[in-house]
């Protein structure tokens, strides 16, 4: 399983996180209140998830990601007006207030196990399959603040890791906002 990490300013703050994260059956294995903690922690673990904050004393998330290992991947917490005038990063992001079944949604599908199928020949996709690929793009840039390239990406990324097609993992994504919707 992948290691989490938890970093932001106030120490309060991730420890909120952190109870907020062991309600949906998440394990934090460590909270940072600097970057150089978090950088240490991450060379320490191997691989895993980030979550942090806009800034950090040190640094700001942006170069946080140019250093980290490319074994961990970032899911960036900050305020929906941050969100709308950063650069396109390729960070997975969520915006404030918080709400904590989009946190434990997002991180379940950023650590989904990772397994290799068989390659086979690619096939010309249907209208349908199509739509259900543009739709889950959609939701993932309004709720994760993504550009299309980077939904696709983060689609492509976790229907490899999964072993799965495509169209089945942005059915997955689907289904999975739907459930939470309702």
């Amino acid at each position: 399983m992948s290691s989490i990490l938890v970093a932001f300013p106030k120490q309060e703050d991730g420890k909120r996180i952190e109870r907020l994260l062991s309600r949906y059956g998440f394990v934090v294995d460590h909270i940072c209140t600097t970057a150089a903690q978090a950088l240490s922690e991450m060379n320490l673990l191997g691989d895993g998830i980030i979550i942090c904050g806009y800034k950090l004393p040190d640094m700001f998330f942006s170069e946080l990601q140019e250093c980290m290992p490319s074994t961990f991947e970032m899911l960036l917490i900050a305020s929906e007006r941050t969100l709308g005038q950063m650069d396109s990063s390729g960070v997975v992001a969520l915006s404030m207030p918080l709400r904590a079944c989009d946190l434990a949604e997002t991180l379940q599908m950023m650590m989904r196990p990772k397994k290799r199928k068989s390659t086979s020949a690619r096939k010309a996709r249907n209208p349908k399959d199509q739509q259900i690929i543009d739709s889950a793009k959609n939701l993932l840039m309004e709720r994760n603040h993504l550009t299309e390239n980077e939904a696709h990406r983060y689609l492509q990324k976790c229907s490899m890791d999964s072993g799965t097609n495509l169209v089945e993992t942005a059915q997955m994504v689907l289904t999975l906002m739907d459930f939470e919707r309702n």
